[in-house]
């Protein structure tokens, strides 16, 4: 896995992992009974998404060494996930028989 790959990968399991995250614990201005005028009652009434992004580092770090630690290892490669068989053979398992 190249360095870009690696990133690519935490910027996914990230995120997902945040829009997981992000709904916990939530209080609504309805459930406070202080709506801002303008906004809904089901807008949330105070902005910790800095400690939800903490929060999300918290648990993607983790997710993505297991995630990574799986493709480097070689466990799970490209080729398992070929199930129409679209991808050539490599070529040390070909038959070079002459």
């Amino acid at each position: 896995m190249a360095i870009t790959s690696a990133i690519v990968l935490f910027a996914v399991v990230w995120f997902m992992t945040f829009f997981i995250v992000l709904p916990l614990r939530l209080e609504t201005q309805g459930d406070i009974g202080e709506v801002v005028p303008g906004t809904h009652k089901s807008a949330p009434s105070g902005a910790v998404v800095g400690r939800k992004a903490r929060i999300t580092t918290y648990f993607a770090v983790p997710i993505w060494a297991f995630l990574a630690f799986i493709i480097l290892s070689g466990w799970i490669s490209v080729r398992d996930l070929d199930w129409f068989d679209r991808m050539a053979t490599p070529a040390s398992v070909q038959n070079t028989s002459n």
